[in-house]
């Protein structure tokens, strides 16, 4: 009595993933091929005929092989791999910089890592750790206050490093974003050219954020103005915090003609508020944003606010990081992008 055949042997070391992993001497045995032709056809495919690219393919997707490519990182000095620390993916203001940062990265066949430092910063030394031993192609970080530690240990790595939504002319290294102190004097500027003389303040408490209010204040008191109330609620902010924040404004029983706000969102929880207790908006409350968030023109009225490009923000951060990992010079470090008042029926 004859035994049954066994299967062929390439299939079934192929098919056992729980065996200690599929490698790639394993795609290689299930496409026929070498091992370095594989190697060929995941790192340069144009290197590959058609026909053996198709069968290399089709093994790996047979198996479930992914490749090691800490392994191809250390042979090519390269990870393809870029972090990027924000303080949260809740808060909407950064999300048009990382959709073009991941965009402009995944054209040049790179990868973004993501992570959220919080507004505090408290966790960014531990990101920060945790990235660099894992050596990217480059990081980007959110603002430029960051401990003396974080410094020292993004200088001694030498990955490219992008700061951004901010400026300074000391970076770590590049920089791309706009001064909010400049943001916060013109907001004075514009409400003051429309005549509001009581202006109030509905804030969040993170740090930049903080330096458009003391902007704001500065150019104010050359006004020869002051501030009438404020109020200052966490990060991130929501359109409750706004509606809060406008009870709390009133609570304080100054005669205010103008509430300025740190983002749109609060804004319109101001605007929603302030219409809820019968006020008209602007006639008997002006109220300003910051952002330009897509709803900003939808609202009612439409909201005057600050705009900033956060997109080209995030394709300036790729390209620094892909010229400096591709040995070209970026030419000036430190990119001011300024931003624009955009004046609405809200003002």
């Amino acid at each position: 009595m004859s035994s049954p055949a066994p299967p062929p042997a390439k299939a079934a070391r192929a098919a056992r993933p729980g065996s200690g992993g599929i490698t790639l001497s394993d795609v290689a045995r299930l496409a026929g091929v070498s091992a370095i032709t594989v190697s060929r056809a995941l790192n340069t495919p144009a290197a590959v005929s058609p026909d053996t690219l198709e069968r290399v393919r089709s093994a790996i997707s047979r198996s479930g092989y992914v490749p090691n490519l800490v392994a191809g990182g250390l042979a090519s000095n390269r990870s393809r791999l870029v972090a990027a620390l924000v303080p949260t993916i809740a808060g909407p203001v950064v999300l048009e910089t990382i959709q073009a940062l991941t965009d402009a990265l995944a054209e040049a066949g790179c990868q973004l890592m993501l992570g959220q430092s919080g507004y505090s910063g408290l966790r960014e030394d531990a990101l920060i750790d945790a990235i660099v031993g894992r050596r990217p192609d480059g990081i980007v970080l959110t603002g430029i206050l960051h401990s003396a530690e974080a410094r020292r240990k993004l200088l001694a790595s030498g990955i490219p490093v992008v700061e951004t939504w901010d400026l300074t002319p000391t970076p770590i290294d590049m920089i791309v974003g706009f001064s909010h102190e400049k943001v916060g004097r013109a907001v004075a500027d514009f409400i003051h050219a429309r005549g509001h003389r009581h202006p109030a303040i509905v804030t969040a408490d993170d740090q930049r954020a903080g330096l458009r209010r003391a902007g704001l204040e500065q150019r104010l008191r050359e006004l020869g103005l002051a501030l009438a109330a404020a109020c200052v609620v966490p990060a991130p902010s929501s359109l409750g915090n706004g509606r809060a924040g406008w009870a709390e404004l009133r609570r304080q029983d100054q005669p205010i003609d103008v509430v300025v706000c740190s983002s749109d969102v609060l804004a319109h929880g101001v605007m929603t508020e302030a219409q809820a207790a019968g006020l008209a908006v602007p006639g008997d409350v002006a109220v300003m944003g910051f952002g330009d968030m897509p709803f900003a023109s939808h609202t009612h009225p439409p909201l005057s606010t600050v705009h900033v490009d956060g997109a080209e923000i995030g394709r300036q951060a790729a390209r620094f990081i892909l010229d400096r990992v591709d040995h070209r010079e970026p030419g000036p470090r430190v990119r001011d992008l300024g931003f624009s008042i955009i004046p609405r029926a809200s003002v």
